[in-house]
Protein backbone atom coordinates (compact mmCIF):
# COMPACT_ATOMS: atom_id res chain seq x y z
CA UNK A 1 0.00 0.00 0.00
CA UNK A 2 1.41 3.49 -1.03
CA UNK A 3 2.56 6.05 1.93
CA UNK A 4 0.40 9.21 1.52
CA UNK A 5 2.08 12.57 0.30
CA UNK A 6 1.81 13.97 4.14
CA UNK A 7 4.12 11.10 5.52
CA UNK A 8 6.57 11.58 3.16
CA UNK A 9 8.47 14.72 4.08
CA UNK A 10 10.93 14.40 7.10
CA UNK A 11 13.07 16.11 9.56
CA UNK A 12 15.79 16.80 7.05
CA UNK A 13 12.97 18.59 4.89
CA UNK A 14 11.80 21.02 7.90
CA UNK A 15 15.70 21.93 8.31
CA UNK A 16 15.62 23.04 5.36
CA UNK A 17 12.33 24.78 5.44
CA UNK A 18 13.78 26.57 9.45
CA UNK A 19 17.01 27.37 7.16
CA UNK A 20 14.57 29.30 4.62
CA UNK A 21 12.30 31.07 7.21
CA UNK A 22 15.03 32.42 8.90
CA UNK A 23 16.43 34.04 5.74
CA UNK A 24 14.39 34.55 3.85
CA UNK A 25 16.81 33.56 0.64
CA UNK A 26 17.89 30.29 -0.86
CA UNK A 27 21.41 31.05 -0.99
CA UNK A 28 21.99 31.93 2.66
CA UNK A 29 19.99 29.31 3.73
CA UNK A 30 22.16 26.83 1.71
CA UNK A 31 25.20 28.12 3.17
CA UNK A 32 23.88 27.34 6.31
CA UNK A 33 23.15 24.29 5.86
CA UNK A 34 26.03 23.31 3.87
CA UNK A 35 24.26 22.40 0.46
CA UNK A 36 23.45 23.83 -3.20
CA UNK A 37 20.77 26.56 -4.30
CA UNK A 38 19.11 23.83 -5.97
CA UNK A 39 18.45 21.59 -3.27
CA UNK A 40 17.11 23.86 -0.81
CA UNK A 41 14.39 25.17 -3.64
CA UNK A 42 14.15 21.69 -4.28
CA UNK A 43 13.42 20.79 -0.93
CA UNK A 44 10.38 23.04 -0.06
CA UNK A 45 9.23 22.55 -3.24
CA UNK A 46 8.63 18.82 -2.04
CA UNK A 47 7.60 19.51 1.58
CA UNK A 48 5.00 21.99 0.42
CA UNK A 49 3.74 18.91 -1.76
CA UNK A 50 3.99 16.78 0.47
CA UNK A 51 1.65 18.97 3.04
CA UNK A 52 -0.23 20.31 0.14
CA UNK A 53 -0.24 23.86 1.39
CA UNK A 54 1.88 26.69 0.80
CA UNK A 55 4.25 27.43 3.06
CA UNK A 56 6.23 30.57 0.88
CA UNK A 57 5.33 33.38 -1.00
CA UNK A 58 8.19 34.14 -3.60
CA UNK A 59 9.36 37.50 -4.99
CA UNK A 60 11.88 39.07 -6.11
CA UNK A 61 13.25 40.10 -2.41
CA UNK A 62 13.35 36.32 -1.23
CA UNK A 63 10.84 33.70 0.43
CA UNK A 64 8.20 35.27 2.58
CA UNK A 65 6.12 32.90 4.88
CA UNK A 66 2.84 32.50 4.28
CA UNK A 67 0.21 32.84 7.23
CA UNK A 68 0.28 28.71 7.55
CA UNK A 69 3.87 29.39 6.96
CA UNK A 70 3.66 31.19 10.21
CA UNK A 71 2.08 28.45 11.90
CA UNK A 72 3.95 25.48 11.44
CA UNK A 73 7.14 27.05 11.87
CA UNK A 74 5.91 26.84 15.72
CA UNK A 75 5.83 23.46 15.48
CA UNK A 76 8.94 22.97 13.66
CA UNK A 77 10.89 24.72 15.90
CA UNK A 78 9.72 22.86 18.94
CA UNK A 79 10.34 19.88 16.73
CA UNK A 80 14.23 21.34 16.40
CA UNK A 81 14.59 22.00 20.09
CA UNK A 82 13.66 18.57 21.29
CA UNK A 83 15.62 16.75 18.25
CA UNK A 84 19.00 19.22 19.16
CA UNK A 85 18.42 18.21 23.11
CA UNK A 86 18.24 14.44 22.14
CA UNK A 87 21.08 14.50 19.86
CA UNK A 88 23.39 16.14 22.37
CA UNK A 89 22.30 14.14 25.20
CA UNK A 90 22.32 10.69 23.55
CA UNK A 91 25.53 11.46 21.89
CA UNK A 92 28.25 13.75 23.71
CA UNK A 93 26.20 15.24 26.55
CA UNK A 94 23.46 18.03 27.30
CA UNK A 95 26.23 21.03 27.19
CA UNK A 96 27.05 20.10 23.68
CA UNK A 97 25.40 22.38 20.25
CA UNK A 98 25.98 22.40 16.80
CA UNK A 99 25.23 24.64 13.82
CA UNK A 100 26.96 27.90 12.91
CA UNK A 101 25.77 31.22 14.16
CA UNK A 102 26.31 34.43 12.61
CA UNK A 103 27.40 37.67 14.98
CA UNK A 104 27.56 41.16 14.27
CA UNK A 105 29.34 43.46 16.15
CA UNK A 106 30.82 46.59 15.93
CA UNK A 107 34.45 46.45 15.04
CA UNK A 108 35.94 47.90 18.56
CA UNK A 109 33.67 45.23 20.51
CA UNK A 110 35.15 42.46 17.87
CA UNK A 111 38.31 43.12 17.21
CA UNK A 112 39.46 44.18 20.52
CA UNK A 113 36.77 42.18 23.29
CA UNK A 114 35.42 39.25 21.09
CA UNK A 115 38.01 37.80 19.35
CA UNK A 116 40.44 37.67 22.43
CA UNK A 117 37.61 35.44 23.90
CA UNK A 118 37.39 33.03 20.72
CA UNK A 119 39.96 30.29 22.01
CA UNK A 120 37.80 29.83 25.00
CA UNK A 121 34.56 30.08 23.43
CA UNK A 122 35.65 27.49 20.91
CA UNK A 123 37.55 25.29 23.57
CA UNK A 124 33.38 25.14 25.16
CA UNK A 125 31.50 24.64 22.56
CA UNK A 126 33.89 22.79 19.25
CA UNK A 127 30.88 21.70 17.31
CA UNK A 128 29.88 25.21 16.98
CA UNK A 129 31.25 27.64 13.73
CA UNK A 130 30.59 31.28 14.32
CA UNK A 131 30.77 34.16 11.93
CA UNK A 132 31.92 37.66 12.91
CA UNK A 133 31.02 40.41 10.99
CA UNK A 134 31.94 44.32 11.78
CA UNK A 135 30.66 46.46 9.16
CA UNK A 136 27.04 46.68 10.87
CA UNK A 137 25.84 49.56 8.69
CA UNK A 138 25.51 46.76 6.26
CA UNK A 139 23.55 43.81 8.35
CA UNK A 140 20.19 44.03 8.77
CA UNK A 141 18.24 41.62 11.68
CA UNK A 142 14.63 42.24 10.07
CA UNK A 143 15.81 40.94 6.78
CA UNK A 144 17.90 37.80 9.51
CA UNK A 145 21.21 38.79 7.50
CA UNK A 146 22.94 37.74 11.05
CA UNK A 147 21.36 35.54 14.05
CA UNK A 148 22.80 37.67 16.31
CA UNK A 149 23.82 41.40 17.06
CA UNK A 150 25.82 43.29 19.93
CA UNK A 151 24.64 46.88 19.60
CA UNK A 152 24.96 50.48 20.86
CA UNK A 153 21.32 51.12 21.23
CA UNK A 154 18.20 49.17 22.32
CA UNK A 155 15.84 48.22 19.82
CA UNK A 156 12.75 49.98 19.77
CA UNK A 157 9.80 47.79 18.46
CA UNK A 158 9.87 44.95 15.99
CA UNK A 159 9.79 41.30 16.79
CA UNK A 160 13.45 41.35 19.08
CA UNK A 161 14.44 40.16 22.02
CA UNK A 162 17.14 42.75 23.39
CA UNK A 163 18.78 43.00 26.79
CA UNK A 164 21.76 45.09 27.97
CA UNK A 165 25.01 43.07 27.95
CA UNK A 166 27.38 45.31 30.01
CA UNK A 167 27.59 49.17 30.72
CA UNK A 168 31.20 50.46 29.27
CA UNK A 169 33.04 53.89 29.39
CA UNK A 170 35.03 56.21 27.37
CA UNK A 171 37.56 59.01 27.70
CA UNK A 172 39.64 61.34 26.10
CA UNK A 173 43.33 60.10 25.06
CA UNK A 174 46.44 61.08 23.48
CA UNK A 175 50.03 59.86 23.35
CA UNK A 176 53.07 60.84 26.20
CA UNK A 177 54.76 62.55 22.68
CA UNK A 178 52.08 64.03 21.96
CA UNK A 179 51.20 65.87 25.39
CA UNK A 180 54.85 66.58 25.82
CA UNK A 181 54.85 68.40 23.24
CA UNK A 182 51.53 70.44 22.94
CA UNK A 183 49.85 73.22 25.08
CA UNK A 184 48.69 72.10 28.38
CA UNK A 185 44.88 70.75 28.96
CA UNK A 186 43.63 72.43 32.22
CA UNK A 187 39.98 72.87 31.58
CA UNK A 188 37.64 71.52 28.70
CA UNK A 189 38.41 74.92 26.56
CA UNK A 190 41.84 74.20 26.31
CA UNK A 191 40.79 70.93 24.08
CA UNK A 192 39.61 73.59 21.31
CA UNK A 193 43.58 74.16 21.00
CA UNK A 194 44.36 70.73 19.98
CA UNK A 195 43.44 68.61 16.67
CA UNK A 196 41.00 65.98 17.16
CA UNK A 197 40.36 62.12 15.50
CA UNK A 198 36.95 61.27 15.41
CA UNK A 199 34.25 59.56 13.12
CA UNK A 200 33.02 60.63 9.79
CA UNK A 201 29.62 62.60 11.27
CA UNK A 202 27.42 61.86 8.34
CA UNK A 203 28.30 57.86 8.44
CA UNK A 204 27.88 57.54 12.16
CA UNK A 205 25.53 54.25 12.26
CA UNK A 206 24.44 54.46 15.84
CA UNK A 207 23.39 57.66 18.05
CA UNK A 208 25.48 56.15 20.85
CA UNK A 209 28.91 57.00 18.72
CA UNK A 210 27.95 60.50 18.32
CA UNK A 211 29.99 61.72 21.77
CA UNK A 212 32.03 64.71 20.66
CA UNK A 213 29.24 66.90 21.37
CA UNK A 214 29.20 65.33 25.40
CA UNK A 215 32.86 66.68 25.60
CA UNK A 216 32.46 70.01 24.31
CA UNK A 217 29.71 71.40 21.78
CA UNK A 218 32.40 73.36 19.62
CA UNK A 219 34.93 70.51 18.66
CA UNK A 220 35.91 70.24 15.24
CA UNK A 221 37.80 66.98 14.50
CA UNK A 222 40.80 67.45 12.04
CA UNK A 223 40.85 63.50 10.79
CA UNK A 224 37.71 61.43 10.69
CA UNK A 225 37.83 57.66 9.94
CA UNK A 226 34.90 55.19 10.41
CA UNK A 227 37.31 53.18 11.61
CA UNK A 228 37.61 52.77 15.55
CA UNK A 229 40.97 50.88 14.77
CA UNK A 230 42.31 53.66 12.21
CA UNK A 231 40.87 56.38 15.35
CA UNK A 232 43.34 53.91 17.75
CA UNK A 233 46.47 53.98 15.18
CA UNK A 234 46.29 57.64 14.39
CA UNK A 235 45.84 58.61 18.20
CA UNK A 236 48.84 56.05 19.21
CA UNK A 237 51.09 57.91 16.32
CA UNK A 238 50.60 61.21 17.72
CA UNK A 239 47.97 62.57 15.86
CA UNK A 240 46.17 64.25 18.56
CA UNK A 241 43.46 64.07 20.69
CA UNK A 242 40.65 60.95 20.49
CA UNK A 243 37.74 59.77 23.00
CA UNK A 244 38.35 55.89 23.01
CA UNK A 245 36.79 52.85 24.87
CA UNK A 246 38.70 52.23 28.15
CA UNK A 247 38.64 48.56 27.55
CA UNK A 248 41.16 48.82 24.92
CA UNK A 249 42.60 52.24 25.26
CA UNK A 250 44.03 50.77 28.36
CA UNK A 251 45.86 48.02 26.58
CA UNK A 252 48.61 50.98 25.44
CA UNK A 253 50.85 52.17 27.62
CA UNK A 254 51.27 55.22 25.47
CA UNK A 255 48.10 56.31 25.68
CA UNK A 256 47.31 58.83 28.37
CA UNK A 257 43.71 59.35 29.40
CA UNK A 258 43.29 63.81 29.34
CA UNK A 259 40.88 65.34 32.18
CA UNK A 260 40.22 62.08 33.32
CA UNK A 261 38.13 63.48 36.55
CA UNK A 262 36.02 65.69 34.24
CA UNK A 263 35.55 63.76 31.22
CA UNK A 264 34.41 60.31 31.83
CA UNK A 265 31.28 58.84 29.19
CA UNK A 266 29.41 55.78 29.62
CA UNK A 267 27.50 53.94 26.75
CA UNK A 268 26.11 50.82 26.42
CA UNK A 269 26.41 47.21 24.46
CA UNK A 270 22.90 45.75 23.79
CA UNK A 271 22.95 42.12 22.57
CA UNK A 272 19.32 41.49 20.00
CA UNK A 273 18.00 38.72 17.60
CA UNK A 274 14.85 37.67 16.26
CA UNK A 275 12.59 36.11 19.04
CA UNK A 276 12.48 33.18 17.10
CA UNK A 277 15.79 32.80 17.56
CA UNK A 278 16.34 33.74 21.59
CA UNK A 279 15.83 29.76 22.13
CA UNK A 280 17.62 28.36 19.08
CA UNK A 281 20.39 25.69 21.54
CA UNK A 282 22.95 27.53 19.43
CA UNK A 283 22.07 30.89 19.88
CA UNK A 284 21.72 30.62 23.66
CA UNK A 285 25.03 29.06 23.47
CA UNK A 286 26.73 32.27 21.99
CA UNK A 287 24.20 34.67 24.67
CA UNK A 288 25.25 32.67 27.21
CA UNK A 289 28.53 32.98 27.16
CA UNK A 290 28.92 36.52 26.23
CA UNK A 291 27.11 37.49 29.06
CA UNK A 292 29.72 35.56 31.48
CA UNK A 293 32.48 37.25 29.16
CA UNK A 294 31.70 40.63 29.52
CA UNK A 295 31.57 40.27 33.30
CA UNK A 296 34.86 38.64 34.12
CA UNK A 297 37.14 40.81 35.87
CA UNK A 298 39.69 41.43 33.14
CA UNK A 299 37.50 42.22 30.58
CA UNK A 300 37.73 45.92 31.29
CA UNK A 301 34.55 47.45 30.43
CA UNK A 302 34.02 48.72 34.07
CA UNK A 303 37.55 50.91 34.48
CA UNK A 304 38.52 50.43 37.85
CA UNK A 305 38.03 53.59 39.23
CA UNK A 306 34.00 53.12 38.61
CA UNK A 307 33.99 50.30 40.07
CA UNK A 308 32.21 50.17 43.54
CA UNK A 309 34.31 49.00 46.32
CA UNK A 310 33.77 46.00 47.99
CA UNK A 311 32.12 46.80 51.71
CA UNK A 312 34.65 45.55 54.37
CA UNK A 313 33.29 42.58 56.73
CA UNK A 314 32.26 43.80 59.79
CA UNK A 315 33.52 41.97 62.80
CA UNK A 316 31.35 40.75 65.33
Amino acid sequence: MPMSHASQFTWDDLQFFLAVARTGQLSTAARQLRSSHATVSRRIDRLEFALKVKLFERNPRGYVLTAMGTRFIETAEKMEQEAEKLRADLVEGPMTQRGLVRLSAPEGFANFFFATVLPEFAARHPHLSLELVTIQQIISLSRKEADLSVVLDEPKGGPYFAEKLTDYHLQVYASRDYLAKAPPICTRDDLLMHPFVSYIQEMIFAPGLDYLGDVHPRIKPQFQSSSIFAQLTATRNGLGLCILPYFFACRYPELVPVLPDEVDLKRHYWITCHRDLKQQPRVRAVIDFLHEAVHSDDAGFIPPYMRAPRKAKTEV
